[in-house]
């Protein structure tokens, strides 16, 4: 916990857990009517929370902004708000069901004043939560901010971010609780599962399904690692022997995630976010339109019409991703017109640098792709946000298409044209090699090294402030409560695991769609999933300010876009195999046979990949009946409740 909670206005102490941070030339009207409101009662308007504002630092001769305020909130107002966002927790019988105060008593973990029946993780969630539906009553506008209008039934909050007065709302560290997760969680080496559960009650669902995910996914990738090491060691000479192999890559890839619907709906029950019910989204902060009636709201806000939307995005947004996709294919041909350069130099005299040199092109062309990913990540993001999509969920399914097709056409194209036009199965080998090894140690150094040694620099920093400037010796080198915030107010943003998920499916691409070629594929995934179970935690435990809690109930459009890279990989493993010599032997005067033999099988194995899609439940059948049951009981006791209000005398006339 952070050091030394500060007191309430009525002079309790009480648990600081958010961190809301304005900017430093904000009005100070603004800053008293923004506090009033979080401050005042639900009845009137307000969240009913606790706040109060940082104290300066040890070193106060800095420039720091003193617009820094700590939010905290009772335990009856938590308890209230699990019930306001529909928490689910397990019930006395061990199912799990929403959260009511009425019924708290009947709850597993609710002891006493329940004042440890939330995690800390869920307590800043509902925090948000609370701050989120503060909303704008008759004001017109920001105190002392005319400029920034507010609208009648409108989040405050999301129009203090839109419009950069509010700079950033954070949830604090639980410094003891994340010493302990450490330790368990990337403290040692050690060959056992992550904590997920403890991972879950700390960062929350969302963080807990992705690190479930990796995990599923790097043992799934064993039993293909297993049989690619063999093959590549005593069976590889000869290329004719990938079929076998590309066989198996067609029933691996549709039910190793076929399967891990029913983990992550087995996870996501256990956890209680399985049958939690959506909650309407709000406008996002970015979105501006011109003032008119929301008829499902029944208020006044900004609109945007939508067909002003499609036109950017048919107009503008899709050209320039046919511009760039045509950029990567340009790029492309350069990468080939070096490799034959290199082969040539190496043809002519062939010696042991000739030999390294056929491997730089390669090297050049990953480094490429890595850096040309970058720049289109970031030129993606400018134009879904220039797109003004409405809704958070909107812009994020627009952000992952475009950054998914140009990722896969930059990284996978070179691959499908050496297979499929120049039909070099050595080269394909070496070009996947080289990609996936230069991919992965970028990757390493961009996401773990580099935010280690920026980490070390900053705590290193403020660790040096502190000592110069306080008489006595820190204690286990811990810093005090304005310090430690400020800290983690310096560190990087979080900003999702949008980049974890799309590295993930870059390497099932590669495995999935071209590992019979490179049998030692699954084998450097597997090594560098190992790494990246490290990597992450580490970064989440010290390099990047605490996220709030996502009740996540399955891995969202992230499953879709697996299901189609398998789709993909269907068609791919079957061409390749139809190509292999050993197949061709079988059809050595008609090659249009060959063709409508591949195309045949190719579909058959796609209606069995679909037939087993189906016939696999997502949801195991314990949990598809515990939650029929709760359905059952719901509908019971709103049954009941109605015949006894109907079973009541109404009152009589005056």
């Amino acid at each position: 916990m952070v050091q030394g909670p500060p007191a309430d206005s009525s002079g309790s102490r009480f648990t600081p857990l958010v961190v809301l941070e304005l900017a430093s030339d904000t009005n100070q009207d603004a800053i008293a009517w923004l506090l009033r409101r979080i401050r005042d009662q639900q009845q009137d308007g307000g969240a009913e929370l606790l706040v109060e504002q940082l104290g300066p630092g040890v070193d106060a001769q800095e420039k720091e902004n003193p617009n820094m305020f700590l939010v905290g909130a009772t335990w009856q107002r938590l308890l209230s708000g699990a019930e306001d966002v529909g928490l689910f927790k397990e019930f006395n019988d061990g199912s799990m069901r929403g959260f009511t105060c009425a019924n708290k008593h009947e709850f597993k973990d609710y002891q006493g004043d329940g004042d440890s029946f939330l995690s800390m993780a869920e307590c800043q969630f509902i925090i948000k939560h609370l701050l989120d539906t503060l909303r704008a009553k008759q004001e017109t506008h920001v105190p002392g901010h005319s400029e920034v209008k507010l609208y009648p039934g409108k989040s405050i909050i999301r129009r203090l971010q839109s419009k950069g007065i509010l700079v950033q709302v954070f949830p604090l560290h639980e410094k003891e609780e994340l010493k302990q997760l450490s330790f368990s969680w990337y403290g040692k080496v050690k060959l056992s599962l992550q904590p997920l559960d403890d991972i879950r009650h700390y960062y929350g669902e969302g963080q807990a399904l992705y690190f479930g995910f990796l995990e599923y996914f790097t043992f799934a990738l064993v039993p293909m690692a297993l049989i690619g090491v063999p093959y590549y060691l005593f069976d590889w000479e000869d290329y004719d022997k990938y079929v076998v192999f590309a066989a198996f890559n067609l029933v691996w890839c549709t039910v190793i995630l076929e399967l891990w619907k029913r983990c992550s709906a087995s996870m996501a029950y256990r956890w209680g976010t399985l049958s939690r019910k959506k909650a309407f989204e709000e406008p996002r902060p970015g979105f501006h339109g011109v003032l008119g009636f929301n008829p499902v709201t029944g208020r006044e806000e900004p609109l945007y019409p939508h067909a002003k939307r499609l036109l950017r995005i048919y107009l503008v947004s899709l050209p320039f991703v046919l511009l760039c996709l045509y950029l990567s294919l340009y790029v492309m041909m350069i990468y080939f017109q070096m490799e034959g350069w290199a082969l040539s130099v190496h043809d002519q005299e062939p010696s042991f640098w000739t030999g390294v040199l056929l491997f730089i092109p390669s090297i050049i062309y990953a480094v490429v792709i890595e850096a040309m990913n970058l720049i289109y990540r970031y030129a993606a993001e400018f134009l879904t946000e220039w797109e003004n999509h409405r809704l958070e969920s909107s812009y994020q399914n627009h952000l992952v298409l475009k950054v998914l097709v140009f990722n896969f056409f930059n990284c996978f194209a070179s691959l499908f044209y050496i297979a499929f036009v120049m039909q070099d199965m050595v080269l394909l080998r070496q070009s996947l090699a080289t990609l996936l090894i230069t991919s992965q140690i970028l990757n390493q150094f961009m996401e773990a090294f580099l935010p280690y040694w920026l980490q070390r620099r900053r705590n290193k920093k403020m660790m040096r402030k502190v000592q110069k400037r306080r008489t006595r010796t820190l204690e286990d080198r811990e810093l005090p409560l304005a310090e430690q915030v400020r800290l983690e107010a310096d560190m990087s943003t979080y900003l999702g695991t949008f980049d974890d998920y799309l590295e993930l499916f870059l390497l099932f691409g590669y495995v999935s769609l071209f590992s019979c070629v490179y049998p030692l594929a699954a084998v450097l995934v597997v090594l560098n999933n190992v790494t990246e179970v490290y990597s992450d935690a580490f970064k989440m435990c010290r390099v990047f300010k605490r996220p709030f809690s996502d009740p996540a109930a399955n891995i969202g459009v992230w499953q879709l876009a697996f299901e189609a890279m398998s789709v993909i990989a269907v068609v791919t493993n079957c061409s390749l195999i139809g190509m292999s010599p050993q197949v061709k032997a079988y059809f050595p005067d008609s090659e249009s046979q060959l063709i409508l033999w591949t195309v045949a099988i190719e579909h058959a194995l796609l209606a069995f990949k679909f037939i087993l899609s189906y016939l696999i439940p997502d949801v195991p059948k314990p949990i598809q009946i515990s939650l029929a049951r709760l359905e059952f009981e719901s509908l019971e006791a709103l049954k009941k409740k109605k015949m006894l209000e109907a079973s009541e005398p109404s009152e009589p006339v005056q």
